[in-house]
């Protein structure tokens, strides 16, 4: 089953924890280029959303506040166009499969699927200000990638 919408193309970004790196992703595809994609992210062992990835985007204008972290289980009947993991331990977990397999197991299906690693900004351990630091820039690169590979 796909969830095609009005001709747009359906993204999905893939993460761990699905709480910081794929919920910006998710956030930014939305709000740059929202009118050509579906955007939408999930975890291999979702958690919650990390406050400090809503506050450094609503900096930038773009409210992910009621994203939620969501298991990759609950696309296992969505192909998708594209699957983006955001994360090396993701690639490695990674539920996504081809859209020609089917496993016991219910991931969700890609008909593209492409890594891209950015580094997890909620593993410092510094101060508060240098973590927001850190998560600013993990943000300004997912945007420059997005920017980059979706234009």
């Amino acid at each position: 089953m796909s969830i095609k919408t009005q001709g747009k193309k359906e993204v999905l970004f893939l993460c761990t924890h699905n709480s910081v790196r794929s919920q910006m992703a998710e956030g930014l595809l939305r709000a740059i280029y929202g009118e050509r994609y579906n955007a939408h992210s999930a975890g291999t062992e979702p958690n919650f959303v990390d406050p400090r990835a809503v506050l450094v985007m609503k900096e930038i204008g773009i409210d992910i506040s009621s994203q939620y972290s969501k298991s990759a289980e609950e696309f296992y009947d969505t192909i998708f166009d594209l699957a983006v993991t955001v994360c090396d331990r993701a690639k490695q977990a990674c539920p996504i499969c081809s859209t020609q397999l089917e496993l016991p197991a219910k991931p969700p299906k890609a008909r593209e699927v492409i890594h891209k690693s950015f580094e997890d900004p909620a593993q410092t351990g510094d101060s508060e200000e240098e973590q927001l630091k850190v998560f600013r820039r993990v943000r300004d690169e997912i945007r420059e990638w997005i920017n980059h590979t979706f234009e």
